[in-house]
């Protein structure tokens, strides 16, 4: 069968002739691949800054952002059946019986490091035609999310950022009146740093949880990402426009930052204007080789200090974030389905993966199809 890979050997990209895979396991699932999504870490390791091929093999079948249906299943298999749709998780556990969030779970905290990850590190991804995979590690989706689906692992990102914020903040009263109609976080501002996928996204994901929600990016307005977020109800602000002190004056005491852009200069920028008790989620990793940046350390270490603030890092997702996802999901859709359709801007066949992977990035995502 056809699948799109990188041989970090040989310095090539592109469709190759991979194996079919076969069920083996009574706890196993084949499913047949509809669409794969494109994202800047699959862009990262086609232009060799990491990634890693499985033993045995030279090359890495890419893509982490799945969606299948199932064909087959081992008799051991309680939970999908043949026709479910399904999204796969990315990170398997490493081995280690001293790794106690493996053993429990939640591989996306692995302690060791020895963890694999499909389309990224020692497992082949899902650019191919078939799958096979433990049911553990399958999400199934409502028929109803179909089109869109494809936008869970992407989604994921924001809604583990949002559950590592929760636990946080249980530091401190900080939670809002009860008031459900309004949100968890109706007393709060979220800053959300960049307008791509994951940042919209998480806009999404913050605006629904009740967040008074702000997208800074850099493109002036009017321009499609700001229309798209302000259809929903987010402001768009611009810092070619506006400084981070600016944008800190405007917003008022800035309670999180979500970041989602993966450069270092920009957010230390704006960590310098976090608010009281404030939290900065990381999410992006810098691509190779990358310039110095020079930040007022002195200034982040005295604010971190005395405003009681918290910066923390966030990969990958376990199921309970790809739950949350296929929920959220969900709820956008009833309440921004057009915003939600409009994040996918191109759908592609298998032979354009190529130009996707290492021409100019365009859109916002773009997504292979396999029907």
């Amino acid at each position: 069968m056809k699948a799109v890979a990188v041989n970090p050997g040989k310095r090539t990209v592109g469709v190759i002739d991979h194996h079919a895979p076969k069920l083996s396991k009574s706890n196993e699932v084949k499913f047949r691949m509809i669409e794969v999504g494109i994202c800047g870490t699959d862009r990262e390791i086609c232009c060799f800054d990491y990634g890693a091929p499985p033993h045995g093999f030279e090359h890495l079948v890419l893509g982490h952002e799945g969606l299948g249906v199932v064909t087959e299943t081992g008799a051991g298999v309680t939970t999908l059946k043949k026709g479910d749709l399904v999204v796969p998780m990315v990170r398997r556990p490493c081995t280690s019986p001293q790794c106690q969030p493996c053993r429990a779970g939640r591989s996306d905290f692995c302690t060791t490091g020895n963890f694999t990850e499909r389309g990224i590190k020692e497992y082949h991804g899902f650019m191919t035609e078939e799958i096979v995979d433990e049911e553990q590690f399958l999400c199934r989706v409502p028929p109803e999310l179909r089109d869109v689906a494809v936008l869970m692992e992407p989604l994921t990102v924001a809604e583990k950022g949002l559950d590592q914020l929760w636990h946080i903040q249980q530091r401190l009263a900080w939670d809002c009146a009860v008031e459900p109609s309004k949100g968890r976080g109706h007393c709060h501002k979220a800053v959300v740093l960049g307008a791509g996928p994951i940042g919209i996204l998480g806009a999404m994901a913050f605006k629904v949880a009740g967040f008074e929600t702000f997208v800074y990016s850099r493109s002036k307005t009017p321009n499609p990402k700001s229309e798209l977020v302000e259809s929903f109800g987010v402001k768009y602000i611009s810092s070619e426009t506006t400084t981070p002190a600016e944008l800190a004056e405007m917003v008022g005491n800035i309670d999180v930052i979500y970041e989602a852009v993966g450069t270092a200069k920009i957010s230390f920028e704006l960590l310098q204007v976090l608010g009281q008790n404030g939290v900065f989620i990381f999410t992006g990793i810098p691509g190779f080789p990358k310039p110095h940046v020079m930040v007022d350390a002195e200034l982040i270490m005295r604010n971190m200090v005395l405003k009681n603030q918290v910066a923390v890092g966030t990969v990958n997702a376990g199921r309970v974030t790809f739950e949350a996802a296929i929920k959220d999901l969900g709820i956008f859709m009833q309440r921004w389905p057009d915003a939600v359709r409009a994040l996918i801007t191109g759908r592609h066949k298998l032979e354009h993966a190529r130009e996707l992977l290492l021409g100019k990035a365009t859109g916002i995502k773009n997504v292979l199809t396999f029907d």
